[in-house]
C-alpha cells in the first residue's frame, strides 16, 4: 500500500485534538474546519502523516488557506516555554472586564495579517495583556492553550484507520454506531476471533459500516479469509468501510446481503434438492410495535413482504441474467454450507430470533457474541440460550472506560465523558 495521499481516498485531518474524515474528491476539495475553510490540492502527493502550515490565500475571502509541507513537526513552537517567565501566586486580584488587553481587534486583525505564524501573535497578545503575568501558572497554560486553539496554523493528515474512524464517529453521533465505543469494539473483535484463517457471519443493523470495516482490517491480507457481512435492509451501510480504503481485492472479501433473502435462498436450494418443504424455519424479528415473520416454505408471506429485498419486490427477472445481489446470495450459501468459525450479532431489534436462526451455521465450539445497548434483552438471550443448551460458557459483560486527564499535579478523571458502551453477551457453540 502507497503511503502517500491520493485523489479519490478518504483522509483523516487533524488540527489539534480536533479530526474530521474527509474523501479527496479531487484537486479542487476545500475542507471545513470551524470558520476556515482549507485547499487540498497541495497535499496531493505527499506522505501520510505530514503535518501542513496553513498559508492564507491571496483573494476576498481571509478565511481561505493553502497547505505548505512543514520538513519536521519541531518547527511547531512551544508556547509554554517561550511565553511563561513569570507567574503568580493567586487569581484573587484579577478583575475580567475586557481592559486588559492593551491591542484593539483591528489592531489583532493586522496582527494576523503581518505576523508570520500564529506563535508571533500569541506573543504579541501575551506582551500586551496587563494580568497574563500575575496569573498562576495554571492560568497562564490555559490562556496559551485557548489562544493556540484559535491561531493555530498547522493540519496534519492521516491515513484512516478503525481507531480515528470509531472516535470521530463517536463525537459526532454515538446513536449512529449504536453507542459501539472503540474499547467495546475492540473487544468484539477479540471475542469472536477475527483473524486472517476463517469465515465469519456478522449481523448488524446500523453502525455506518464500522463493524464490517473492523473485520475486514481484522482479516488482514489472506485473500482466504471470508466475512458474511448479513443486514436488514436492501443496501449495507458501508460508509466506514469506503473510508477505510480498502483495495478492491480486500473489499471481495466482504459479501453483504440481506438477511431475509439469502435465507429464503439458502432454503429454497434445500427444498430443490431434497423436493421437500420446511415450515419450521422461520425469523422473527420484534421492532417496537411492528413484527415481520421469514418462513422458508410461506411463498405468499415471501413475495407480499416489503423488508426481505429487491427479490421479494421483483420476484420474476425478465432477462437470464443474474444480478449483483442473486450472486452474492450464491456466494453466501456457498460458506454457509461450509458453515462459520464464529457468530457476532449487533442489533437494534431484539436479536435471539436472529441468532436462534443463525447458529446452525457456525461450527462447533466456535465462540458467538452479541452486542445490545440494553442489558435485560441479553439477559432474555442468556435464559433462553441456556435452555435451549446449543451455547456454553455464556457470560453477560459490560465496560466501563474512563478517561483522565494526566497533567503535573493536576490528574483526574475527565469531567465530560461516557460511562458505558452498551453490553456483550459471549459463549461458544456446542453440539
Amino acid at each position: 500500500m502507497m503511503d502517500t495521499i491520493k485523489v479519490g481516498e478518504y483522509l483523516v485531518i487533524k488540527r489539534q485534538k480536533y479530526t474530521k474524515l474527509q474523501k479527496f474528491t479531487g484537486l479542487d476539495t476545500v475542507v471545513h474546519l470551524g470558520k476556515d475553510q482549507i485547499e487540498l490540492r497541495c497535499a496531493a502527493g505527499q506522505h501520510y502523516h505530514t503535518t501542513f502550515q496553513l498559508i492564507a490565500k491571496e483573494g476576498r475571502n481571509k478565511r481561505l488557506f493553502i497547505l505548505d509541507p512543514v520538513p519536521t513537526a519541531s518547527e511547531i513552537r512551544n508556547l509554554k516555554e517561550l511565553l511563561i517567565k513569570e507567574s503568580g501566586v493567586d487569581n484573587r486580584n484579577i478583575v475580567d472586564n475586557r481592559t486588559t488587553q492593551n491591542l484593539s481587534t483591528e489592531e489583532i486583525l493586522k496582527l494576523r495579517e503581518e505576523c508570520e505564524s500564529s506563535s508571533e501573535v500569541i506573543g504579541k497578545l501575551v506582551e500586551n495583556s496587563k494580568s497574563f503575568a500575575t496569573k498562576t501558572e495554571y492560568s497562564q497554560e490555559k490562556y496559551l492553550k485557548r489562544k493556540e486553539k484559535k491561531y493555530f496554523e498547522y493540519v496534519q493528515i492521516k491515513r484512516p484507520s478503525i481507531r480515528l474512524i470509531a472516535d470521530i464517529y463517536w463525537r459526532l453521533d454515538a446513536d449512529k454506531i449504536m453507542a459501539v465505543r472503540f474499547d467495546t469494539l475492540s473487544q468484539i473483535i477479540s471475542y469472536s476471533g477475527a483473524c486472517g484463517l476463517g469465515r465469519f457471519l456478522l449481523y448488524e443493523s446500523g453502525t455506518n459500516g464500522l463493524l464490517p470495516a473492523a473485520f475486514l482490517n481484522a482479516l488482514g491480507s489472506n485473500t482466504e479469509a471470508k466475512l458474511v457481512h448479513m443486514h436488514p435492509g436492501n443496501v449495507a451501510q458501508k460508509q466506514a468501510i469506503q473510508a477505510m480504503n480498502f483495495t478492491s481485492e480486500h473489499l471481495a472479501r466482504c459479501i453483504s446481503v440481506n438477511i431475509y433473502s439469502v435465507l429464503r435462498h439458502y432454503y429454497q436450494e434445500g427444498e430443490k434438492e431434497t423436493g421437500e418443504k420446511d415450515d419450521t424455519r422461520v425469523i422473527k424479528v420484534e421492532n417496537n410495535e411492528n413484527e415481520t415473520e421469514f418462513g422458508a416454505g410461506d411463498k405468499r408471506k415471501i413475495d407480499s413482504a416489503e423488508d426481505i429485498g429487491p427479490d421479494a419486490k421483483h420476484p420474476k427477472i425478465a432477462n437470464n441474467k443474474k444480478q449483483l445481489w442473486e450472486l452474492e446470495n450464491e456466494n453466501a450459501c456457498e460458506i454457509m454450507r461450509e458453515k462459520f468459525d464464529s457468530l457476532v450479532v449487533i442489533a437494534k431489534e431484539h436479536p435471539y430470533n436472529i441468532i436462534k436462526s443463525l447458529l446452525p451455521f457456525v461450527k462447533s465450539g466456535r465462540p458467538v457474541v452479541v452486542f445490545s445497548t440494553t442489558k435485560e434483552i441479553l439477559l432474555e438471550c442468556f435464559m433462553e440460550l441456556k435452555v435451549s443448551a446449543n451455547v456454553t460458557f455464556l457470560r453477560v459483560t459490560s465496560n466501563w472506560m474512563r478517561e483522565y486527564q494526566i497533567l503535573p499535579n493536576r490528574t483526574h478523571p475527565n469531567v465530560v465523558m461516557s460511562g458505558n458502551s452498551g453490553y456483550l453477551l459471549t459463549g461458544y457453540t456446542i453440539r
